[in-house]
């Protein structure tokens, strides 16, 4: 069982007779040093309405979430899932997103908490020169979708969009056992954009105090704690996916029925 706080969503998609069509980025379209996988819909009868960012978790590589993007199969989206920049020490094919790896002094272990300097920096490449600038999108149809450092990445990068510009909101955070970190900025107006956190019942980097953090930062905030887990990781079942789907379901753009050339007002 799953257990969900539920906040009031921002309103949906509204078109109006206006501007072209956005494309689906291509590899050359990306600095050459950026690893990224494009997953494009299955159905290519349709328009493109969504890009959802996969961020993978602290060690692992985007492979794995380049197959969850096409498992998904959300209707009119593309994933794109991006490679941490960094290797981990000793490790060929772990990455992490981190300006520097901190160990955790009480466990020993790799501590996903750090500065993210540099994946600030690629995700505003990725995000302002590419997707807006060449391809033509609005943040409001942009999401991400991350598992640990990644999901932490996602939190505290959209959480630092300067209030009041234009197109000022994405079109949500999933974050899977990713806090938003210690460092992040308390700005003086809540950020807009939805997010689902997602963690164990027990045990979890989704804590009481993470909430409040949160909470205190975005507008629009909905816990699920996955009752009976004894520690984050990725959805297991139909169960515990089902509020990151029914999130999606009411965030996600959809061109069906909306004339060529409509885009969101």
């Amino acid at each position: 069982m799953c257990g969900v706080e539920h906040h009031p969503a921002a309103p949906g998609f509204n078109y109006s007779i206006s501007m072209t069509q956005p494309r689906v980025p291509e590899a050359s379209d990306f600095p050459q040093d950026l690893v990224v996988t494009i997953i494009p819909p299955q159905d290519e009868t349709k328009p493109v309405s969504n890009i959802l960012i996969l961020l993978h978790g602290l060690g692992d590589t985007h492979i794995p979430f380049a197959g969850l993007g096409k498992n998904f199969n959300f209707p009119e989206t593309a994933c794109l899932a991006i490679r941490g920049p960094s290797t981990l020490p000793f490790s060929e094919n772990g990455f992490h997103w981190g300006d520097d790896v901190i160990f955790d002094s009480s466990t020993g272990s790799l501590d996903m908490e750090a500065q993210f300097t540099k994946t600030h920096e690629l995700l505003k490449t990725i995000i302002d020169d590419t997707l807006l600038g060449k391809c033509g999108w609005k943040r409001r149809a942009i999401f991400f979708l991350g598992f640990g450092q990644g999901g932490m990445v996602a939190l505290d990068f959209v959480s630092r969009l300067p209030a009041g510009v234009a197109d000022g909101e994405y079109g949500g955070v999933v974050s899977l056992g990713g806090p938003l970190p210690y460092d992040a900025p308390s700005p003086g107006q809540k950020a807009k954009t939805l997010v689902m956190l997602m963690g164990a019942e027990k045990n979890s980097a989704i804590t009481d105090g993470v909430e409040a953090r949160v909470k205190n930062v975005f507008e629009f905030v909905e816990v699920v704690k996955w009752r009976g887990r004894n520690e984050d990781g990725m959805v297991r079942n139909a169960e515990e996916a089902m509020p990151m789907m029914r999130f999606f379901a009411r965030r996600l753009g959809s061109r069906a029925g909306i004339p060529e050339g409509a885009v969101e007002l």
